[in-house]
């Protein structure tokens, strides 16, 4: 927390109880992409009073500032998670088809692919995002 608390001082802003309060939600979410809503709902089992659009305000100002990332997917619905580290750039996510569950893979794949890119094309990649479309454990068991 001191770290985004700095992050934000940094750039002129304070870490007031909204923003404290959706930062310790993508906290205690760390391995989830919540949507705005999902994070408002839970916002507001801590703090009846804080409203949908200040929520949407503080993903805002916390996405420019680097702090959490935003991720649309078919549905183009936005999900958020706090970024663990700042060197990471990679985003893989795991789509099931059936029940719309994202899971995020905390790994990057595709080091080698980076390489050979760099190497045949000069091109140094900076970002990338990656997402399987498939059927998860649940529902290939339900479907089994």
């Amino acid at each position: 927390m001191e770290g985004i608390q700095k992050k934000l001082q940094e750039e002129g802003f304070k870490l007031t109880l909204q923003r404290q309060a959706t930062v310790e939600i993508l906290l205690e979410h760390l391995n989830e992409l919540l949507t705005a809503e999902e994070i408002y709902m839970y916002v507001k089992q801590k703090y009846p009073d804080i409203g949908l659009a200040t929520v949407y305000r503080t993903l805002e100002i916390l996405t420019d500032l680097g702090i959490i990332s935003r991720n649309l997917f078919d549905d183009g619905i936005g999900r958020y998670h706090l970024k663990q580290t700042v060197n990471r750039h990679f985003a893989h996510h795991l789509l099931c088809v059936k029940c719309g569950q994202i899971q995020e893979v905390e790994e990057d794949l595709l080091v080698d692919v980076e390489q050979k890119v760099l190497e045949q094309f000069q091109f140094q990649v900076l970002d990338h995002r990656l997402t399987f479309h498939g059927i998860c454990k649940n529902c290939q068991q339900k479907e089994g």
